[in-house]
């Protein structure tokens, strides 16, 4: 259905030219899934947009085929892309945020598609918009029609974006992180539904994702890429069954799970190389544990070493000494070098820690808590009922301890994590106890509630909303260490957030580029760099990790975790990932519809559910297979 040949994507930048994607080579049968994984700046996903001719008005397809059956889809001119696009192949992009019209209803939205692309007009065409909202599983689609995406949470607003990108029944479905912002039982409903498409459709999928468990489940074929080209291709069970290049066995081993819980993940030291410059030997090399001196100058090919396995490295070219031996070798040398003390010691330091946390008092203390958001109507916008979206909850965090809040979309998290540094003053209703080492946040004001921010911070879930397009790298991490911490002076401020950039995995360059110019996942970083500035003693952190891919996101939990341990930081942990609950957290509260339907220690919670609907949840996660 779909086949890539030597595709290269080259981006202007002044002066300088980027390869994007430098000689991809990939191919997605009918009804088949690949899955397009690695790290954020890889070129995942430039080369999805390379695929529907997307690119920014600096960027072309410099070389190559991108071909839809027998379309060469590089050739066709744009009046023909209008008709592949939404038609012959459908997208989801990876930010719905700003994928989605925000002057236009969701209704127009989504029937727009399929008035443009099916024979449906008028009220048909509003019926099938009407069921494609519910097949996605979005509540009260009727009136969801209706409304602008603004007023939709983040996992709404990525649910509307899959139903545009299926309403015209497409044949090939390019799906960029489609999962991202889903809680685990709407992520597992929509990896049912496209798996369901595939069979009674044949729908061909090109899925990129950094969730490693979701391509264990979905794909059939896996392509990793590093810094633009493709360095491993296999089947999906081979890939997972036997990684062979030292990148893939890097990532594999970044992956959260109970078993590494008090210890340190295998985080990849370094960041994805700049993509305007020429490369004399592996891309890799300057972060792979077992590299050799060849590395540095030779550039290794593409070869075949087991049947449909491919892989660029030269452990494995022509003549290498011991191909066979060599991965679990490399494997060997990584888990001995970057994993971190024994898991004994780990966990005997966890329990020294939880033991300290629990004989103090509360760092948090929620008792009660209810934040209710008016409904008006009429004219008069008089109010005619209440939202509630949080409705007497209670729950404390103890100093160097982490709270996990779990739940669906729309079940009150994020409302509980902003309300709590009084977000919402003005446009809800907030009652109960909120106090921050027994000092009530609800009623402090003017520098008594600066002083407070200082000491608690939020990561907000969607990153681009909250970092200022105007405003540069390095005047938005300083600008909350000038505001709250104005004791530094600015040449210190100034080697502060150097250092925070290096602890989140950016380069220094960064600091003097727009928001716009990095990847979601980046960007996320950026974010977690921001609340660090300020050195917090409690983080709401909102999904920090939803946006990042596994290497990374070992990166930010080794680094919370440090913290933790080193200042006795505090986190309320926003997540649907309960392999990073697994992992981080010491209490997990599972909340829905605005309460808390279950609480306790994270191993109890998640070990021994009581809760029909934890167990629910936790039948829904994706589980690694490797």
């Amino acid at each position: 259905m779909l086949a890539l040949d030597r595709l290269r994507t080259e981006i202007a930048t002044g002066s300088d030219v980027v390869v994007a994607v430098d000689g991809v080579g990939l191919d997605v049968p009918a009804g088949g899934t690949l899955a397009l994984v690695g790290e954020s700046g890889c070129g995942k996903s430039m080369t999805a947009l390379s695929i529907l001719r997307l690119l920014p008005d600096n960027g072309r397809i410099a070389d190559g085929h991108v071909r839809v059956e027998d379309i060469d889809l590089a050739s066709l001119p744009e009046r023909g892309m209008r008709e592949v696009r939404g038609g012959r192949i459908g997208m989801i992009f990876q930010e719905p945020a700003t994928s989605l019209n925000p002057v236009l209803s969701v209704g127009r939205q989504l029937i727009e598609t399929i008035e443009r692309h099916t024979p449906l007009r008028g009220a048909a065409a509003r019926d099938r918009a009407l069921q494609w909202l519910q097949r996605v599983e979005l509540p009260d689609p009727e009136h969801r029609l209706r409304q602008y995406p603004f007023q939709l949470s983040g996992g709404q607003k990525q649910r509307v974006m899959i139903a545009i990108a299926l309403a015209a029944e497409p044949e090939l479905l390019v799906a960029d992180e489609p999962t991202t912002a889903l809680d685990v039982t709407i992520q597992a409903q929509i990896l049912n539904l496209l798996a369901h498409l595939q069979t009674e459709q044949k729908l061909a999928l090109l899925l990129i994702t950094h969730d490693l468990a979701i391509v264990a489940k979905m794909a059939h074929h896996v392509a990793l890429m590093y810094a633009g080209q493709v360095v491993e291709r296999a089947q999906a069970r081979a890939f997972f069954a036997r990684p062979l290049h030292p990148y893939a066995q890097l990532l594999l081993d970044a992956v959260p799970q109970s078993s590494r819980r008090g210890g340190e993940l295998a985080a990849i030291a370094g960041t994805v190389p700049r993509l305007d410059r020429p490369f004399a030997g592996c891309r890799f090399v300057e972060r792979c544990p077992s590299a050799l001196p060849r590395c540095s100058h030779e550039q290794p090919q593409m070869r075949e070493v087991a049947p449909g396995h491919f892989v660029r490295c030269v452990l494995f070219a022509e003549g290498a000494p011991s191909h066979a031996a060599l991965p679990q070798a490399t494997a060997r040398r990584i888990e001995v070098s970057q994993a971190a003390q024994p898991v004994q010691v780990a966990r005997e330091r966890e329990v020294a820690s939880a033991q300290a946390g629990a004989s103090g008092a509360p760092l948090l203390q929620v008792r009660d808590y209810r934040v209710w958001f008016p409904v008006r109507s009429g004219l008069t916008r008089r109010v005619t009922g209440y939202v509630k979206a949080v409705d007497g909850i209670g729950f404390s965090i103890r100093a160097g301890q982490t709270l996990a809040l779990v739940g669906e979309s729309g079940s009150g998290k994020t409302t509980t994590g902003k309300a709590l540094l009084q977000l919402y003053r003005d446009t809800a209703h907030v009652q109960g106890e909120a106090s921050l080492d027994g000092e009530p946040l609800d009623q402090l004001r003017g520098s008594a509630l600066l002083k407070a921010r200082r000491r608690i911070q939020i990561i907000f879930q969607d990153p681009y909303a909250s970092l200022n397009p105007r405003m540069r790298v390095s005047e938005i991490l300083e600008e909350g260490i000038a505001t709250l911490r104005p004791e530094v002076a600015q040449q210190e401020r100034r080697r502060q957030i150097t250092s925070l950039l290096d602890q989140v995995g950016l380069r220094t360059d960064s600091l003097h580029r727009y928001p716009h110019e990095f990847s979601g996942g980046q960007r996320q970083r950026i974010a977690i760099a921001r609340a660090l500035a300020v050195q917090p003693q409690l983080i709401v952190c909102d999904e920090p990790t939803s946006a990042l891919d596994v290497s990374v996101q070992a990166q930010i939990l080794n680094l919370l975790t440090r913290l933790q341990r080193e200042l006795g930081v505090a986190y309320l942990f926003i997540t649907h990932n309960l392999g990073v609950v697994e992992f981080l957290a010491h209490e997990v509260a599972v909340m829905r519809n605005g309460r808390i339907v279950e609480f306790g220690a994270v191993q109890r919670v998640l070990e021994r559910p009581e809760h029909e609907y934890t167990q629910q949840l936790l039948a829904a996660v994706p589980r690694p297979v490797w």
